[in-house]
């Protein structure tokens, strides 16, 4: 499902003296089945756009077209609920979110908010958790029993058991260790292609936006300022830097080497990628011939 902004401004308490211009002409599009990684620096606008994915903001003027969806200034909240269930928002540390007495209820909740019977939710709930990696001997413990990843991911199965078309993504990997980082990160690559859904994802981790992202939207100052793939936005590191914005690891290493003389077409954006064009320029001088004609010259 995509999504749509047209001439999009947004402002915080309009009309009054605390007036704060959010959002400013926004025109882009997260296009369906695509993963689209959005950043910028703090305060660069956002988690603002990201609250209109499923119209929990709406536009102070302009439109969010999701789906087939149009929403305006007018749109009545009261419509809206069904779209709600088709975008799917995981905001930082969604284990924060958990109520209820066990697993099993906590997953099933949102469904049966929307009308789902207690057993089809349950099933539902049973599905989600293996989706997320769980155990299904959780699903009658308390979330508050378990460990904090697993928490995590018992919030997660409980925002894919809405079955939505769109999931967003907002810093999911914060405070977790670099191995519990790659795990729920490589989680959400596979969700994408089982459940054939448009990821977004709001990061500050610009190796995550190399290893996952196909498309990239950055904003500044509450406007979309380049979008393109990462290849291209990682393509400029001036520009970037200009706009409080860094490299992946392995990109900035390449830059690094690329002043000491290393030649580079482009910068890669993985280490497999480095190591192939390293590789290359190194090959010359190890070739089996090349070692061949120094001997024979030795004798």
């Amino acid at each position: 499902m995509a999504i749509t902004f047209k001439q999009v401004d947004f402002t915080y308490q309009p009309g009054t003296p605390f007036a704060t211009n959010a959002l400013t002409d926004i025109n882009v599009t997260i296009p369906t089945g695509s993963y689209t990684a959005l950043i910028g620096h703090t305060g660069s606008g956002k988690s603002t756009l990201l609250q209109h994915l499923n119209a929990l903001l709406k536009p102070t003027s302009g439109t969010v077209t999701i789906g087939e969806r149009v929403i305006t200034p007018t749109t009545s909240n009261k419509d809206l609920k069904s779209l709600r269930q088709q975008v799917g928002i995981v905001f930082q540390f969604p284990e924060s979110q958990l109520f209820e007495e066990t697993v099993v209820k906590d997953i099933a909740f949102g469904p049966q908010n929307f009308g789902v019977s207690e057993e089809d939710a349950h099933q539902t709930a049973a599905k989600m958790l293996a989706l997320v990696g769980l155990d299904q001997s959780l699903l009658e413990r308390s979330p508050f029993d378990l460990s904090g990843g697993q928490m995590r991911r018992v919030a997660i199965a409980g925002v894919l058991a809405m079955q939505p078309k769109v999931l967003v993504l907002d810093e999911p990997t914060a405070g977790l260790d670099p191995q519990g980082r790659l795990e729920m990160m490589q989680m959400f690559a596979r969700l994408r292609h089982e459940q054939e859904l448009t990821v977004v994802l709001v990061t500050h981790q610009m190796d995550d936006v190399a290893d996952y992202a196909d498309n990239v939207i950055v904003m500044d100052q509450g406007r979309v300022v380049k979008t393109g793939t990462p290849r291209e936005i990682f393509a400029d590191p001036q520009w970037l830097t200009e706009h409080q914005l860094g490299l992946p690891k392995t990109t900035a290493f390449a830059q690094t080497l690329r002043e000491q003389g290393w030649q580079f077409d482009q910068l890669p954006l993985t280490e497999d990628e480095l190591a192939q064009m390293l590789k290359s320029q190194l090959a010359p001088s190890l070739a089996p011939s090349h070692f061949g004609e120094g001997t024979a010259h030795d004798e």
